[in-house]
């Protein structure tokens, strides 16, 4: 690879960019989805899928059209290659409370687990919803052992096959209950940790989660009045049952990402990066990193084109990082229906090759699969572009 193009690639890392979308149908008020916050997004390296969400303004949420204003009873699906939203047309029971539930991505499976319907705190959920995005069906799975209780603003993992819930609100009050759900044998366990109380984390809701395989990493959070800080971070130990504070390393004179709940997180092998959010006064864009081995922030040179919380992103398999929507401005209230995309990885050859043919035979998808065959491209690339 040339020096000039290297660099160019390198500085990918160091920008957010917006992308624009062909619409799919020539009704333009179903071919995108509409601004909204409190949502959920996912991605494999085909498409990024975003569920649910809240809009308060009437017009922007579809007026009379929505029947479940002002929540957005949906999925929606990004296709990377052809640039084009599509509402994802399901089967089954789609849950009711849309609005910040948690997500997770599994094989082909989209599980939400909680969220809050209107009016919120009201009318909360306990029930882990699955949506095979491949057969476009829903179902609700039947879960034994008790459930944990009904909140929004949790926050979840999956470590070897166990869904682990923590955290998140009533509406009312503020959990630290840490729940492990097996999915092989779908049974709910509420995991007692052997920390006296006041060793436990504080009470917080709209925090993230990330994890190393032995230890699940709580990242910011906070309750209605105050976000929690990050130079200290509270990791559960999955062999000894403990909650351990692990104590971080800050970047040079920066120092420490500011305190944050609403923010959003990805994870890409042992680095994990969070993104925007608000802090009890600003709205921030700023995009931080935090390596599992070393506990080093790092503050990044790309910044979100318009600060944002409430908001939603994902990472795809090859590390390029999806940011849609959100609050952008708390006086106005209004949401953003924007979508950037930062390579949080420097590409590989694979992705840096495909992104470059894509520019040069932009109707590659419109092909058969006999004829890209003839290209040479494999099944696999095939699959990317369907």
């Amino acid at each position: 690879m040339s020096s000039p193009e290297r660099e160019g690639n390198i500085n990918q890392l160091n920008r957010f960019e917006k992308l624009s979308w062909r619409p799919l149908s020539r009704d333009s008020r179903h071919s995108v989805p509409p601004a909204r916050s409190g949502h959920r997004c996912v991605a494999d390296s085909t498409n990024l899928y975003v569920f649910g969400g809240y809009n308060p303004d009437f017009e922007e949420a579809g007026g009379s059209e929505n029947e479940d204003y002002p929540l957005f009873r949906e999925l929606w699906r990004f296709h990377f290659v052809t640039a084009t939203w599509q509402q994802v047309q399901t089967e089954g029971y789609m849950p009711t409370e849309l609005a910040l539930m948690s997500a997770v991505f599994h094989g082909n499976n989209l599980l939400v687990f909680g969220g809050t319907g209107i009016p919120f705190g009201e009318n909360n959920g306990n029930d882990v919803h699955v949506c095979n995005v491949q057969y476009k069906r829903w179902n609700l799975l039947n879960c034994r052992g008790k459930k944990p209780n009904k909140v929004y603003g949790q926050a979840m993992v999956i470590i070897n096959g166990c869904l682990y819930v923590f955290g998140g609100t009533t509406g009312y009050l503020y959990s630290t209950d840490l729940h492990r759900l097996d999915l092989t044998t779908q049974e709910w366990t509420q995991l007692k940790p052997n920390n006296a109380p006041s060793d436990l984390p504080e009470e917080r809701y709209r925090h993230e989660l990330a994890h190393d395989g032995q230890r699940i990493y709580i990242l910011g959070g906070g309750t209605s009045l105050m976000s929690y800080s990050l130079d200290k971070i509270h990791a559960y130990n999955l062999e000894t049952n403990y909650w351990e504070e692990m104590v971080t390393q800050p970047h040079g004179r920066i120092g420490f990402p500011a305190a944050r709940r609403c923010h959003s997180c990805v994870q890409v092998k042992d680095e994990v990066f969070i993104c925007g959010g608000y802090n009890g006064e600003l709205i921030l864009s700023d995009l931080w990193k935090i390596n599992l081995q070393t506990f080093q922030w790092t503050k990044l040179l790309a910044a979100m084109p318009e600060p944002a919380y409430f908001h939603c992103a994902a990472v795809t398999p090859a590390g390029c990082m999806y940011v849609h929507g959100g609050v952008v401005n708390m006086y106005g209230n209004r949401r953003s229906g924007s979508l950037y995309k930062v390579w949080l990885v420097v590409p590989n050859l694979l992705e840096l090759t495909w992104e470059k043919l894509l520019k040069t035979f932009p109707h590659l998808a419109q092909l058969s699969t006999l004829q890209l065959l003839s290209m040479g491209l494999t099944q696999t690339l095939i699959q990317r572009l369907k």
